[in-house]
């Protein structure tokens, strides 16, 4: 892990665009003085369930997972966050210490404020209070909106929800990497490992897939499609 300061330039940064363009420039040099830009290789911890929360976190580039663990350790993935999301929103302004922990997927860089500051910008501006405001609803929604979702699915449905989004939300190529192991996706959509296995072999068997090592490329793509609305 390594961890640096920047020079603050928000004029072109998706930073700035994504809620802090209600800000004014005294209020975007505040944010300057106490941002921090902070790298994670794969697999790295950025955030662990039960430490004390002091900062704003915005991810800028890579892809992390968001879990949880079970006293039995047996872990829940939560969601996936992808560039331009706040990760620390489900638990920053309602708790003391994070529910949650985060782990980079790939390689990633977030950036931290201080959530003194932040606090301070929202009783001071309005503007930027509702825009937190709206991100904070836009993260809860889409956890919960999945979590519905896959569990009205069957399980074939879940592999292929899955499947589309990371081709259309998280790569937007027909063709990727996974991030996760079969073990995590398990984890994310409520599967045994033996069944996500499984499944992706149907799936490669019929046609709908291609895989070689961890590159998924989706063939049939109407099929994937229509096997995740309707199973």
């Amino acid at each position: 892990m390594s961890q640096h300061r920047i020079t603050c330039n928000c004029e072109g940064c998706h930073f700035r665009m994504v809620v802090f363009d209600s800000l004014n420039e005294s209020e975007i040099n505040s944010v300057c003085e106490v941002k921090k830009e902070q790298s994670y290789k794969r697999g790295d911890i950025i955030i662990e369930e039960g430490t004390e929360i002091r900062e704003f976190i915005y991810l800028k580039s890579g892809l992390v997972k968001i879990y949880r663990k079970s006293p039995s350790g047996k872990e829940q993935i939560l969601n996936i966050a992808t560039p331009m999301e706040f990760v620390s929103l489900l638990s920053v302004f309602s708790e003391t210490q994070y529910k949650f922990s985060i782990c980079a997927l790939d390689d990633t860089t977030v950036c931290m404020i201080d959530l003194e500051t932040v606090r301070k910008l929202i009783l001071s501006n309005g503007a930027f209070g509702l825009g937190i405001m709206e991100k904070m609803s836009k993260n809860a929604d889409k956890i919960i909106l999945q979590n519905l979702s896959l569990n009205m699915k069957q399980l074939r449905g879940r592999i292929a929800y899955i499947l589309l989004l990371f081709a259309n939300d998280i790569y937007k190529s027909d063709s990727f990497d996974l991030p996760v192991s079969r073990k995590e996706i398990a984890q994310l959509i409520d599967m045994t490992t033996e069944n996500v296995i499984r499944i992706l072999s149907e799936f490669r068997k019929d046609g709908l897939i291609r895989i070689n090592g961890k590159n998924i490329e989706i063939v049939n793509k109407k099929m994937i499609e229509q096997i995740s609305e309707h199973g």
